[in-house]
């Protein structure tokens, strides 16, 4: 194998495939990245147990040459030491070559590399997609999706389900929901053109593999399309192949929590509502005291207070746009309502509150697509 390729392009993929790669691999093939050299481009691939990820390098991208292959191949180098050999190299074209010992030469400019390489035979193969559920949607909107669900995920492993991200499809709808028990962010979206037999209620996909496919996206409209199976989703992207492996069990019944009536709802400014939050908590840096006490004070007020006993006490009072139903007493996870109401993208926010001690919901106040579900906390 022989190629030379431009770095700048070279270094974006490989920081792309490196997202897949373990240092703690179980195997260690996996703790390398796999190169393939065609007459048309280049793959790179990098696989763990939950994501695998594929980039090909077309030879040509409109006029420009990106890589001029001499000679076909395939090698694995640790990508430990190879994404920093590359991203380090002199000069703005890079040339890989192996000999019949898999040792791999890699020169730029004056600066030459040798690094011993494992046989690409043995690199497992990328998981094989059977045509199921598929449909396409625009990366920015999967990137929106993402965001606006990933944050409320589970990160205790005593239950994996809600480490995950539930995906059900009905009726051209997708519906994104997370939860980690105490709080829950559920995203529908529209999907235009979707077939009518893509339908699936259980598909739960690693709140990590999501985060990780969001990174690697850029923002832009064009569409990705996506692949369910029983097993395993396939996102597919310009020159990208995701792989990410499904959760095994039942997610919870989500829709069940819900509430559908309310004894008080509020109308509140969405920044206002964050900046004040984000004060009140501003004496308890360590962490372990996030509770907020809201309470209403009447003419369209909220009161907020934190007392930390060891440091001292923050009272605001915050403005409503609009206030109905019974006076308000409850205490909750400030931080919880800081996670949301920083990816809610909306200018007011409307909060329904069924009881102190009952979840309350928060949404944005002109559109129903989206849901943010807490609990409150007990203070006595």
């Amino acid at each position: 194998m022989k190629f030379t390729i431009q770095r700048d392009v070279f270094v974006q993929n490989i920081q792309h495939v490196s997202k897949a790669i373990s240092s703690r691999a179980t195997m260690p093939i996996l703790s390398g990245l796999k190169i393939v050299a065609f007459d048309d481009g280049v793959t790179l691939t990098g696989s763990d147990s939950d994501i695998s990820i594929e980039a090909f390098i077309p030879a040509e991208d409109g006029d420009n040459q990106v890589v001029d292959i001499d000679k076909p191949g395939a090698i694995v180098l640790q990508a430990k030491y190879f994404a920093d050999i590359i991203k380090k190299l002199p000069e703005s074209t890079v040339e890989v070559s192996i000999n019949d010992q898999n040792v791999t030469k890699i020169s730029s400019g004056s600066s030459e590399f040798n690094l011993n390489g494992l046989d690409p035979d043995e690199f497992p193969r990328l998981p094989e997609v059977e045509e199921g559920n598929s449909f396409q949607l625009k990366t920015d909107l999967l990137k929106a999706l993402i965001k606006q669900t990933a944050f409320a995920v589970s990160t205790a492993e005593t239950r994996p389900i809600l480490t995950g991200i539930h995906w059900g499809m009905e009726e051209g709808t997708l519906t994104c929901t997370a939860t980690d028990s105490h709080r829950l962010a559920m995203r529908e979206a529209k999907i235009e053109g979707a077939k009518e037999d893509t339908d699936f209620s259980n598909v739960v996909i690693p709140g990590k593999s999501l985060t990780e496919l969001s990174k690697i996206l850029d923002d832009s409209e064009e569409t990705i399309d996506v692949t369910v199976t029983n097993n395993q989703a396939l996102f597919k992207a310009k020159n990208i192949l995701f792989f990410s492996r499904l959760l095994d069990g039942n997610y919870p019944a989500t829709k069940n929590m819900i509430p559908t009536n309310s004894k008080t709802n509020v109308q509140v400014d969405a920044k206002k509502l964050l900046a004040s939050i984000e004060r009140a908590l501003l004496l308890s840096r360590d962490g372990k005291n996030n509770v907020v006490n809201l309470k209403s004070l009447g003419d369209h007020t909220l009161e907020i207070t934190s007392v930390t006993p060891e440091v001292g006490k923050v009272t605001e009072e915050v403005a409503c746009d609009a206030f109905e139903g019974e006076d308000l007493r409850i205490s909750f996870n400030g931080k919880n309502i800081i996670d949301a109401l920083r990816v809610i993208e909306a200018t007011d926010v409307t909060i329904q509150f069924t009881g102190a001690m009952s979840p309350f919901i928060m949404r944005p106040a002109d559109r129903d697509y989206m849901l943010h579900l807490f609990s409150p906390v007990r203070t006595y």
